[in-house]
């Protein structure tokens, strides 16, 4: 029914909320004409108080005297009477709104009263006096503030009787909501009379006379609010048959799901003395009833008033105590029905699986948007988050608290601190999510931390169940050794840094090992565990002064055994002592605990004593000592940590102190004298404690002290920090920034950066931190004259820190101006994006953002631009940014053809064999910077191949004496006129040999003969210029000079094993002029310690290598790669270096030069596949390796990469039978090779590394996964045939594991696809199975090496593979893509055109199964496991690089039917909230599809089997939902709208489907009239305005 004509043309404006129409003259008239109809006549003044007899016998009753209202049918007659005799009709009618709202309120609970309103709202409507747009949100509003004003006089009622012998209901002002007017001098106040209508006041004897009076008043309020909604569900019934606005819809809807959610308030009503609260079943169960008519009016299918998804987000689902009304029920389950199928197109498949391996280094940030500014304080990495009801990301710290123990998310948690323990993470990364336990936080931080996913709890368990791990370890006889080492070096991290409550730490222990494990405490493993931690303070206090020190006492001492296993063995010492050594802090600590100390390992400290005396104190030759020393020195750590210290401190200063020699008689410095540094195998025993000390002890030799450091004292520093890089990690800017004054401490603390600790760096996440700190060094000393050295140590150690990072970064810690770094560093600054950027992709998308910005810092200081061959390789993103920069170098040849002569006079005067040195100072102090930076080429133009033209002396002090800054200046510009003249003399007919020739003895004037300049930053300088064709020629001919490769190689000859922690022979200190060349060592009176001019080219050496490559030079880089192959081998990062050329140029290497980059490595030492040699060496033509051997290397990466499961996972068989397999505990270690069948070379797996071992990458998971990588990357044949391969072994993976274990018990089960059909479309057919068979793969021995059942174990291969694949590059993942759709679109049951829509829909939900419970029942389909390798590949994936999941749809349209558009939005919806930070993105992938949308019900599609919109109602639900969340920019809140632009889009592909589905997307649109989110935009834009 549509509204009059004449309401129509009336204007839209809702009533004033100004009390101007209380006194209008219309409105007394109005009023009495409804009292009339009402029949209530004037009996009191409206501010007389209604009065009760002052006692019952006084009470009368009488019978009112009136005349009958007139008939209903007279009242349009007498307003229309009203409406001729009144002015404007638009005041009439918000006067008459007003009014009838007024009367609703005091009339709902009189049911004549109520029908007669109702009819009267009828009439006045059908005559244009009732606006529903206007007068719906106003008597809602009216009604919101009765509501409240009753409750606030119950409250206030009650209140008053506790305290009160007289109750008295205080006047309730009248409550005006938007359009309702106060009362008139001749009309009862709406709300004020109902309360007192009902008001219970008097003087009453008794307390529970009171009692019961305020209780009969509390009945009848809640009987009058039930009355009230019931009239008001009525007449929204009445307005909502009219066309009303959406946001009028929206108002109702709100108001009806705040009553619902609200229906059990108690200020209705008031508890009796039994507990039970009062209320009217009836009166409540009709106005439910009629709430819910009103919500299934609004959410009908056919009219859409308001979108069900708003019933989704309303949380009616979630009400406590739920009403016994079947109507509500039935909603509450639809809603929940809905839901689940809603949230599924949010969730991954697997998702419960995805967790971090911790096989790459980035840490992805995953920021809440629109949190408050003190929450920003706290935010945090969020490395798992726990999905919502709605399937939404969740995390927080109120939300982890609140996951019970056991749970799957609980499990989850666990099983990712579980692998983090095992694994050794990042510390960075601890720290983004560690949380301080309750017990040790203070007081001043308020409330929850957002992004905090653990608790401690879930840590306490995880740290208990790898103590139990490694017990179970140790008592099979394996050398687990190390594991502990590395154990205990996160475990006291852990424990300083408070994440657990240690008291109930120990008490959850002690129930553990006495419980379902108490036979596996056999040795004194945890008791030397704990005295590790002993000394930290948090310890301390719980053993000192806590509540329940004694008890904790007691049960700390309760994990000693006695271990003599072998009593020279050190472990086996310092396991037999540590008993006593424990005993000897605790009685230290307090007397109270003595009592239960035992003695005889209190005595036992003597023999400890004893061996100190008469071997300790004195000097003793650590190289040599025996094993039992060894074990003693360690025990002696734990007792005597000072005096150990000491001693340490005495044996690396045994050989004395020496004068340094070549210095002035008056200007002596003293220099420790050199002996060997402490081996490794001695310092891994020493305690924390011993540790820490010595650090610190050693830092105040090393920075303070002024006798100059032995190389042996900085090494062993440097292995300290190296061997427990969690808890001794230092930053040495923060620590040592007074000292940096100093030369030598600055030189000292950039040479130990530099050469010793650069991986621990990037290991620790501090490398962007140090670069700022390092590039505040460069900036400050490139103009500060005569001060060379420091300034290209800090210069190279820069270069290598740009060169490690692997992860998008700002230039400046403030990201605020132009950048300090030099031209170089800015160039390596680009090289570096660009090798990340094409290898490694860009992980948020914040940083896409800042890339342009960055870029612009980076090229404001750089004059520099890329010829064409270095930019083809550069990914789109830099290429697009860089191509149109203007080149400048013709401008600079210009320059210096301008000023040659001036130049080319004043180098003559300066450089010529007679001039004069005091020219020198002359020509400083008179020469301009413009023609400074041309000395080196007027220089060159002298020699003209004959160095003895000039004077090296003046040359060599003028280049001394200028800034660093003007030498780089020089050393460009010295290229630039190089290139130039190389040309000129061949136009002048010279040949080219003879002009190289010329300038090979030139260039060894200046760097072999008088080493004036760096050779690093030329060669940079020099292959920058690759745009010239002889620039890489002379690059060729530099590293091919005997010379340098003299120089070399004397260096690898001094420096020993490129693992300086494995060397334990004095080091040889080199003379400062031998190792560092006249330019730099010139008047430095400062030793080096590791630092030469040699080692300065290990950053150049791999650039010089992609430059040859760009340059299609394979043949000049397999010669460069050969000849400093063992030079590279000291390279920091090689592993880095080989993995990334590797993926940069792939698809553009041959065969050889692959194996010269893989023999950088040192083979043996990479856990490699048993035949990955075979394939790579292959001298025939290329085959693929069978799938087998990807099936090993998957296999690998399930054994050593993924987070292993434990038996409560839910991926787990349902039979039980191989529980104790399941448990994590079961797992083998990293590295421990189960028999022969494990994949790799044995020498490549001897147990857990510790970091010292594998800084490069950092972690053994990243060694792992990052080898499997350079396998991939390496192997002789196309990228679409290796996606081919693994994708097969995922498709048929279920089924293949169940053949090989249990012969046919796949088919038999009827898991082939010729079965049931299509109720079971199963991806493991008969002739899948055949097919993988025939390809080779042998899997009989896969589940025994994995330790999982073949269930577990094919979903782990699943997230194994995505894991793999997403680690390589973008050429890879378009093969992905390719092969995914293939076997998506040749599923058969999905383009069989005889199967009715309910089998396809029946064969989707089976199919899309997640993969870990399709196995459990062997269901497991080929499209469900594809699915599920793109999900988990996606999650693995940086944010750039998902702009190229586009391509899956592509290939699958056009979609035809709706089960494929089902398998659209299950493959790519997931993907949507991931998006919600990346607007272009998300709208471009949610226009696609829509687009698929338009396929099937598009108006003029033609689907083989008619659809009905209804049947993907869920995924017009989705669509809703995820456009709230990315307008959100995270979790959907009752205020989150879609963007304008967003609905702008929708509304677009809307227009191009059928109508029925146009209209289940008409809220989804950016026009106010049809819908609500629209209007809302509206609203919020006039509020803004106005």
């Amino acid at each position: 029914m549509d509204q009059s004509q004449q309401q129509q043309q009336r204007t839209v404006a809702a009533p004033s909320s100004s009390r101007s129409y209380q006194f209008h003259p219309a409105r007394a008239a109005i009023v009495d004409l409804f009292n009339l109809y009402l029949g209530r006549g004037i009996l009191q003044k409206p501010d007389e108080p209604i009065r009760d007899p002052p006692n019952k016998s006084q009470k009368r009753v009488h019978a009112p005297v009136r005349d009958l209202p007139p008939g209903n049918e007279q009242f349009i007659v007498d307003f229309e009477k009203l409406q001729t005799q009144l002015g404007d009709p638009d005041q009439l009618r918000a006067i008459t709104e007003s009014v009838l709202i007024s009367i609703v309120l005091q009339c709902s609970n009189h049911a004549p009263r109520a029908e007669f309103l109702l009819f009267a709202l009828r009439t006045l409507c059908g005559i244009g006096y009732v606006n529903w747009d206007t007068f719906l949100p106003s008597l809602l509003s009216s009604v919101s503030a009765a509501e409240a004003s009753l409750s606030q006089a119950a409250t206030a009622g009650s209140a008053a009787t506790t305290s009160s012998s007289q109750s008295l209901v205080p006047v309730v002002p009248s409550a005006h909501g938007v359009g309702s007017p106060g009362p008139s001098g001749n009309e009862p106040g709406s709300v004020t009379t109902l309360s007192k209508s009902l008001d219970v006041s008097g003087s009453v004897a008794g307390q529970t006379v009171r009692d019961n009076a305020v209780r009969n008043s509390q009945r009848v309020r809640a009987a009058a609010i039930n009355s009230l909604r019931q009239l008001s569900c009525k007449i929204i019934l009445i307005g909502i048959e009219f066309n009303l606005k959406p946001v009028t819809h929206s108002e109702i809807f709100q108001c009806m799901m705040s009553w619902l959610v609200n229906w059990d308030k108690r200020d209705l009503g008031t508890e009796d003395s039994a507990g039970k609260t009062w209320r009217s079943e009836k009166a409540l169960a009709e106005w439910l009833r009629s709430c819910l008519e009103v919500i299934w009016l609004l959410v009908e299918v056919g009219k859409s008033r308001v979108p069900f998804y708003e019933l989704l987000r309303s949380g009616l689902q979630f009400i406590e105590n739920i009403p016994d009304d079947e109507g509500l029920f039935t909603l509450i389950m639809e809603i929940h029905r809905r839901r689940d199928a809603m949230a599924m197109h949010m969730l991954m498949l697997d998702q419960h699986l995805h967790c971090p391996t911790f096989g790459t280094h980035r840490i992805s940030s995953q920021t809440t948007a629109n949190v408050s500014a003190e929450a920003v304080t706290h935010l945090r990495h969020s490395p798992i988050t726990y999905p919502s009801v709605l399937g939404e990301p969740l995390s927080g710290e109120d939300l982890a608290m609140s996951i019970p123990q056991g749970s799957l998310d609980w499990e989850r948690a666990v099983r990712c601190i579980r692998h983090a323990i095992r694994t050794t993470p990042s510390p960075d990364w601890w720290k983004h999510v560690l949380v301080v336990a309750p017990c040790y936080r203070p007081s001043a931080q308020a409330g929850p931390i957002p992004g905090a996913v653990f608790t401690s709890d879930m840590i306490c368990e995880a740290i208990i169940d790898r103590i139990v791990e490694l017990l179970k370890l140790t008592n099979s006889d394996a050398n687990c050794w190390q594991e502990w080492l590395v154990f205990s070096d996160i475990f006291f991290f852990l424990i300083k840094s408070g994440c657990t409550d240690f008291v109930d730490f120990i008490d959850k222990l002690v129930l553990r090992l006495n419980g379902d494990d108490n036979n596996i405490l056999r040795t004194n493993h945890v008791t030397w565990l704990l005295s590790q931690i002993i000394r930290v303070e948090l310890v301390m206090t719980a053993l000192n002064s806590d509540l329940k020190k004694v008890e904790t006492t007691r049960k700390i001492l309760s994990f000693h055994r006695e271990d003599r296993t072998d009593p020279n063995n050190p472990q086996s010492v310092l396991l037999d002592f540590v008993s006593s050594c424990q005993n000897l802090r605790i009685w230290s600590l307090s007397a109270t605990t003595r009592a239960y100390l035992n003695n005889e390992q209190l005595l036992k400290g003597k023999q400890i004593d004893e061996w100190w005396r008469s071997k300790g104190e004195r000097m003793m030759d650590y190289m040599n000592l025996d094993d039992r020393s060894i074990g003693m020195f360690w025990v002696v750590s734990y007792t005597m940590a000072q005096p150990a210290c000491e001693t340490v401190i005495n044996w690396l200063s045994s050989a004395g102190v020496a004068e340094l020699p070549g210095m002035p008689p008056n200007d002596r410095v003293m220099m420790m004298q050199e002996v060997s540094p402490l081996p490794m195998s001695l310092l891994s025993g020493f305690s924390m404690n011993l540790c820490l000390k010595l650090a610190l002890q050693m830092e105040e030799a090393l920075f303070v002290s002024q006798v100059v450091p032995s190389i042996a004292m900085v090494e062993t520093y440097t292995r300290l920090l190296l061997i427990s890089p969690h808890s001794m990690f230092r930053s040495h800017f923060t620590r040592n920034a007074s000292l940096l004054s100093k030369p030598g401490v600055t030189l000292l603390i950039l040479e130990i950066l530099n050469y010793r600790l650069l991986p621990l760096y990037r290991y620790q996440g501090k490398s962007k931190s140090l670069m700022y700190d390092v590039t505040k060094i460069v900036s400050a000393m490139k103009v500060k004259r005569a001060d060379h050295r420091i300034f290209r140590l800090a210069e190279n150690l820069c270069m290598n820190l740009i060169l490690s990072l692997r992860d998008f970064f700002s230039v400046k810690r403030d990201q605020k101006g132009p950048t300090d770094f030099n031209e170089t560093l800015s160039r390596i600054t680009i090289m570096t994006l660009a090798i990340t950027i094409k290898t490694r992709g860009i992980a948020d998308a914040d940083h896409l953002v800042y890339l342009q910005t960055m870029l612009e810092q980076v090229l404001a200081t750089s004059q520099h631009t890329w010829s064409e061959k270095t930019l083809r390789h550069f990914p789109s993103l830099l290429r697009d940014a860089l191509i149109g920069r203007v080149d400048k170098r013709g401008l600079s040849i210009q320059a210096w053809q301008q000023a040659e002569t001036t130049v080319l006079n004043q180098c003559t005067q300066l450089l010529s064999p007679s001039a004069e040195p005091a020219y020198v100072m002359t020509y400083l102090s008179h020469s301009f910077p413009q023609h400074r930076q041309y000395l080196c080429a007027g220089a060159c133009l002298l020699m003209q191949g004959n160095p003895d033209k000039i004077n090296s002396a003046n040359l060599a002090r003028v280049l001394r004496e200028v800034s660093p800054d003007e030498v780089t200046a020089n050393i460009y510009t010295f290229v630039d006129v190089l290139l130039h003249n190389v040309h000129v003399d061949l136009q002048r007919g010279h040949g080219l040999e003879e002009i190289l020739s010329k300038h090979d003895a030139n260039l060894a004037f200046f760097f072999w003969t008088h080493e004036m300049l760096p050779l690093d930053i030329f060669l940079l300088a020099l292959i920058d210029r690759d745009d010239d064709p002889h620039a890489l020629i002379i690059a060729k001919r530099i590293l091919e000079r005997p010379e340098l490769l003299q120089r070399i190689n004397v260096f690898c000859g001094n420096r020993g094993n490129p693992e300086h922690w494995l060397c334990t022979q004095v080091f040889k200190r080199n003379e400062l002029q031998k190792a560092l060349g006249n330019h730099l060592s010139f008047k430095d009176r400062n030793p080096t310690f590791f630092d030469d001019i040699a080692a300065r080219l290990l950053p150049v050496i791999p650039l010089v290598v992609y430059r040859f490559i760009e340059n299609n030079a394979m043949d000049t880089a397999d010669k460069i790669l050969t000849a400093y192959s063992s030079f590279l081998a000291y390279h920091p990062l090689r592993f880095t270096f080989v993995r990334d050329i590797l993926a940069y140029f792939y698809g553009h290497l041959p065969g050889q030069l692959v194996v010269k980059i893989l023999r950088v490595l040192g083979l043996s030492k990479i856990p490699f596949s048993e035949s990955f040699p075979q394939y790579i060496t292959h001298t025939g033509a290329a085959t693929c390796p069978p799938l087998d051997y990807f099936a090993n290397l998957l296999l690998n990466l399930v054994n050593n990469v993924i987070p292993p499961l434990s038996s409560s996972s839910n991926c787990s068989s349902r039979s039980g039978s191989m529980a104790d397999i399941l448990n994590s505990s079961a797992r083998l270690p990293h590295g421990k090779t189960p028999g022969a069948s494990q994949p790799g070379p044995a020498n490549a797996s001897e147990g857990q590394k510790a970091f010292y071992q594998i800084q490069d990458p950092g972690t053994y998971t990243q060694l792992v996964l990052e080898t499997a990588v350079i396998e991939i990357l390496s192997l002789p044949v196309s990228a679409a045939q290796i996606v081919s391969s693994l994708v097969q072994i995922i498709v048929n993976i279920q089924s293949t594991l169940i053949q090989s274990g249990n012969g046919f018990h796949g088919a038999a089960n009827g898991v082939g696809q010729g079965s049931v059909l299509p109720t079971s479309p199963s991806g493991g057919s008969t002739d899948s199975m055949s097919a993988s068979r025939s390809s080779c793969m042998n899997t009989a021995s896969f589940v025994s090496r994995s330790g999982y059942t073949c269930q577990q174990l094919s979903c782990l291969l699943i997230q194994a593979c995505g894991l793999l694949l997403a680690q390589l590059p973008p050429e890879f993942h378009t093969q992905l893509y390719m092969e995914a759709s293939r076997v998506t679109r040749e599923t058969w049951w999905l383009s069989d055109g005889k199967r009715s829509q309910g089998e396809l829909d029946s064969a989707v939900g089976y199919a899309l199964m997640d993969p870990t419970w399709a196995a459990q029942d062997n269901t497991s389909t080929a499209i469900g496991n594809v699915v599920a390798l793109l999900h988990t590949f996606f999650s693995n994936l940086p944010q750039e690089w998902l702009d190229g999941t586009h391509l899956i749809i592509k290939n699958l349209r056009p979609v035809t039917s709706v089960a494929m558009l089902r398998v659209v939005f299950r493959i790519m919806g997931p993907l949507l909230p991931r998006l919600a930070n990346t607007h272009a993105l998300f709208n471009k992938t949610l226009a696609l599809l829509l687009s698929t949308m338009v396929d099937v019900f598009g108006k003029n599609s033609q689907t083989p089997v008619p659809v009905e919109a209804s049947q993907i109602a869920d995924l017009i639900d989705f669509l809703h939902h995820v456009v709230h969340y990315e307008g959100q920019g995270g979790t959907v809140q009752s205020s989150s709208k879609p963007r304008p632009d967003t609905l702008a889009l929708i509304g677009r592909a809307a227009d191009s489907l059928r109508p029925d589905v146009q209209h289940l997307l008409s809220h989804l649109r950016t026009d106010p009239n049809s819908s609500i989110y629209a209007a809302a935009h509206q609203n919020t834009a006039k509020t803004n305005t106005s």
